[in-house]
């Protein structure tokens, strides 16, 4: 091999490499990007769980026996009364 070819070979070898390095820093980006809305997805996924346990549950408000007397139960036999 003649000294060009050698030069050639190694630039062609250190452009290989350093190719290698940007493909992996991306990678890295990348994962530490998802990673990052990872772990805002679980933060906001657990606020939102304590947030649910510990809200105020609207429906204790109204109980079955306050809405009891409010009914006729006579309302439908007299429907069948009729007939």
């Amino acid at each position: 091999m003649t000294k060009f070819e050698e030069v050639l070979a190694a630039t062609k070898l250190n452009e290989l490499v350093a190719k290698r390095d940007d493909d992996e820093k991306m990678k890295k980006a990348i994962l530490w990007g998802l990673a990052i809305i990872g772990a805002v997805a679980a933060i906001a996924g657990i606020a939102y769980a304590v947030y649910r346990f510990f809200g105020k549950d609207y429906l204790e408000d109204f109980e079955d026996d306050d809405f009891e007397d409010e009914f006729d139960d006579d309302f439908f036999s007299d429907e069948d009364e009729v007939q």
